[in-house]
């Protein structure tokens, strides 16, 4: 899958609670404001890419990324995209896959629960390479054919470059916050995107 060109980065302001609290208030329903509480990781700067991202497309630049700091990622349902940001840098975005209308990705905080590089579903027996386990009843992050008009049963398909990147990436226990609408002030391109398709 192509590798999108993401070497600039755009820097924004860290969010106190006064500025994180006043992205809530002006938020769309079911927006999360960066640094409220649970509702997210505190985002400091966020890759920039030369067009948005479209179906198997990812963005991967962890350098300027501090080393050893937390990893956090946030699924966006909305506009179909998984962010992956270490110590509040943003060092990936991609296009995603998501759960059926007839079996929903559920929306919240989770942790990873179970990784494993090589699993196959014991449910669908599919293939879910990089697997990251976030429900004990079958939602996990998992490498993907990611393209326009497929869905998973629930768990949270990314292109399988990707999910190699982001497996060796994260720990057990890590927080994953799977939500609609997040940052549209910085992601409104993406979410056009979404719209359109």
């Amino acid at each position: 899958m192509p590798l999108v060109n993401a070497a600039r980065r755009i820097r924004i302001a860290t969010l106190g609670l006064i500025g994180a609290a006043l992205l809530a208030i002006g938020a769309p329903d079911g927006a999360q404001a960066a640094g409220v509480g649970d509702k997210g990781p505190v985002v400091t700067t966020i890759l920039e890419t030369d067009t948005p991202l479209v179906h198997g497309e990812y963005a991967w630049d962890d350098s300027g990324a501090p080393a050893g700091a937390p990893v956090r990622i946030v699924v966006d349902l909305a506009t179909e995209k998984l962010h992956v940001y270490r110590g509040g840098v943003e060092i990936g975005r991609a296009f995603i896959l998501y759960g059926a209308d007839s079996k929903p990705t559920p929306t919240g905080t989770f942790k990873i629960l179970q990784k494993k590089r090589d699993h196959i579903s014991n449910l669908y027996n599919a293939p879910m390479p990089y697997m990251q386990r976030l429900t004990w009843g079958g939602v996990a992050i998992h490498g993907s054919v990611i393209d326009a008009g497929y869905a998973t049963h629930g768990c949270i398909g990314v292109p399988d470059e990707f999910a190699a990147a982001l497996f060796e990436v994260t720990k057990m226990g890590g927080e994953v916050l799977v939500t609609r609408n997040w940052l549209p002030q910085f992601y409104g391109a993406d979410q056009q995107v979404a719209a359109a398709n």
